[in-house]
């Protein structure tokens, strides 16, 4: 309860406290002394004497808790308020000593942790000053950039709400009032493709970006649209944003579609007309001409149309869902057969189909694969009722497959995926539209994609001399390799791993990392070691093709790594039938250690890493690209010690490897 009690009135209550206990014990004591002595006459002479004591207690503890008062708690409570202001608010003057002279070294002393507040704030303020400017110029780089983008990019959320475009978005589509932040998608776009594709991508976990193809709402434009989910860090709600990457293929479409046409149309009427020609060389060369043309032309019927790797039963859910809203009962028996198409346009072409077929009196409708072989897949719609008349389904498929795909039809799809649609029986009273549609080919596993910049690289001073350098502005290409034995004239390369340090950071995105075919067996006490055997590498690179590719990737940096005579050995061996040489400057993190630690120091990798408090998890250890990330994250901590070791660029760090070169050969 006294904690709530301001300073000032506890220290009032404690000399009250004290004034009254000493006034009671005075009382207390002339009391017992006056009963001891008995004598009646004293009385006065004890009511004297205790009241002067009285008084004189109380007047010396109010004395004493006045002077307490003006030069203690008051103080004491001016410096907390002073302290408060300059903790919470924008106050920059030092504390009056003045006020607590009386209070030894608490003033100076709360005017230093004020000051150095002071001083942390300002400095904090200029930090966060430095990096909003940086940020801020650095965005506007970026947007500059992403201006310059010859395609629009719209990044939607996942209700598909606009919250950014670039200015190419607004040319793409012709400055359509529609187009803002914070406006829907489905005021620019027929959203069919978008919500198939979206739905699609974020049910899976596979790939999250996938082309497809999108229809203005107005003036009937097709975009070929690159659609990439973006999760953003943070998120909790489920449901990512996404990108949309738009260029405008109205006319490329229109263009290729009416070529594809023409084409066909000539070669079915001259393969109609050929028969009835009379046997000549003409004939022969013209048949030759027609087969040569036809054969060339299915090859390129497929490219020109933007298509996906599209699951089979991903397709029949689309389907199912699309014909289920118009009342028509569709049943998918498909698994997940990859399928090379544009899975909205197949999509609308069989739901038009199945639509009109149904107006013809049939139903029961399912959609399956009615055979699967290692480039092609045939695709079945299958019903019960009478096989629809071919002129019926030549006019199905001659009407456009709006809204969507304006102006495009269902003969314009089977001709963009290579295909034509085929009347066949499917058991008692069912028969079947049957197409054949292309594989998807294996998705090839690759990086991440990623925008790799730094713009300090803008502002950074180009050195008139690499040695005059200092070393956290250079480029470092750190790299390992792994071999088939420990002899650089007998071994062989079997694995190599770089990363690269630009700035004293580290690159995400552009490492290095190859198996290699040493062009021999691979002997079984090295797979021990970095667990690479023959099978692993009986498909990779040859040695000069990747000490090639290497030499390109490290070309103009400096060359890092651990024990470096032995890693450089291989390369240099290599150098004549490359034809290019290994000249740029080599750092070796040996030498760094022994420069920093002492020559009798442990200088193994291990060592190293244990001492800089690098974890190098068990299953990275002695694999080149594990060993190359642990040589990477100790040549970084490395730098600013062998700075403050007044060794601030690369001449003078060559120069102290000089001093030990007896523990291991410098290649400089």
């Amino acid at each position: 309860m006294l904690s709530r009690l301001s300073l000032r009135l506890r220290i009032f209550l404690f000399f009250a406290l004290m004034a009254f206990g000493g006034a009671a014990l005075v009382i207390a004591g002339l009391i017992i002394g006056y009963m001891r002595l008995a004598e009646a006459h004293a009385l006065s002479a004890f009511i004297i004497a205790g009241a002067v004591a009285i008084f004189s207690i109380l007047g010396l503890t109010t004395w004493i808790w006045v002077l307490f008062d003006e030069h203690v708690a008051r103080p004491v409570e001016r410096l907390a308020a002073d302290l408060r202001a300059r903790a919470h608010s924008e106050i920059d003057q030092g504390i009056d000593l003045a006020i607590a002279r009386y209070l030894g070294d608490l003033a100076p002393a709360a005017d230093a942790v004020a000051a150095n507040l002071t001083e942390t704030r300002n400095a904090m303020a200029m930090a966060v000053g430095r990096e909003t400017a940086r940020l801020n110029a650095e965005k506007t780089r970026l947007e500059a950039l992403l201006a310059e983008i010859p395609d629009g990019v719209m990044f939607c959320t996942g209700n598909h709400m606009i919250a950014l475009y670039n200015g190419r978005c607004r040319d793409i589509l012709r400055d359509d009032p529609a187009l803002g932040l914070g406006r829907p998608v489905a005021g620019l776009l027929m959203m069919g493709p978008i919500r198939q594709a979206y739905g699609r991508l974020a049910a899976q976990t596979g790939p999250e970006g996938t082309d497809i193809l999108v229809t203005t709402r107005q003036g009937g434009q097709l975009l070929e649209a690159r659609l990439r989910l973006v999760h953003l860090a943070g998120q909790t709600d489920g449901a990512p944003g996404y990108v949309l990457t738009l260029r405008d293929v109205t006319a490329d479409l229109k263009v290729q579609a009416e070529r594809a046409h023409l084409l066909t149309r000539l070669l079915t009427t001259l393969e109609g007309c050929l028969p009835d020609l009379p046997d000549s060389p003409a004939k022969a060369k013209l048949a030759a001409l027609a087969q040569d043309t036809a054969a060339r032309k299915s090859a390129t019927d497929t490219a020109w149309w933007p298509m996906e790797a599209l699951g089979a039963a991903d397709l029949g859910a689309a389907l199912h869902t699309r014909l289920a809203r118009k009342g028509v009962a569709l049943h998918p028996d498909l698994d997940m057969t990859e399928l090379r198409c544009d899975g909205f346009a197949i999509t609308r072409m069989l739901e038009r189909l199945a639509m009109s077929w149904s107006e013809r009196g049939a139903d029961d409708f399912v959609l399956t694969l009615a055979s699967k072989g290692p480039v092609h897949a045939a695709l079945s719609l299958e019903a019960a009722g009478n096989a629809p008349d071919p002129a019926d389904l030549a006019q199905w498929l001659a009407t456009p497959l709006s809204p969507g795909l304006s102006g495009f039809g269902g003969d314009d799809v089977l001709l963009s995926h290579g295909t034509r649609i085929g009347i066949e029986p499917a058991g008692p009273g069912r028969h079947a539209l049957r197409l054949s549609l292309d594989l998807a080919a294996p998705r090839p596993v690759g990086p991440s994609r990623m925008v790799m910049y730094d713009f300090d690289l803008l502002h950074a001073a180009i050195p008139e001399a690499l040695a005059k350098a200092a070393l956290k502005s250079l480029s470092y290409v750190i790299f390992d390799t792994e071999t088939t034995g420990l002899n650089p004239q007998t071994d062989e390369i079997c694995q190599i791993a770089a990363l690269r340090v630009v700035n004293g950071k580290i690159v995400a995105g552009e490492r290095f990392d190859m198996l290699v075919n040493p062009g021999r067996r691979i002997p079984a006490a090295a797979t021990a070691v970095h667990h690479i055997n023959d099978a692993m590498v009986a498909d990779a690179a040859d040695v000069v093709s990747a000490l090639t590719r290497f030499h390109a990737f490290a070309k103009g940096s400096v060359l890092v790594a651990h024990n470096a005579p032995f890693d450089m050995s291989f390369l240099r061996r290599r150098e004549s039938e490359i034809g290019a040489r290994f000249d740029q400057p080599i750092l070796d993190t040996v030498l760094c250690s022994a420069i920093l630690y002492g020559q009798s120091a442990e200088h193994t990798l291990d060592a190293l890493c244990a001492r800089l408090h690098i974890q190098i998890p068990d299953e990275a250890r002695h694999t080149a690209i594990g060993d190359a990330i642990a040589t990477t994250e100790a040549f970084r901590k490395m730098i600013p010690m062998l700075e403050a070791a007044a060794l601030p660029n690369l001449e003078a760090l060559i120069k102290a490897f000089d001093r030990h070169s007896r523990l291991i050969e410098h290649l400089n």
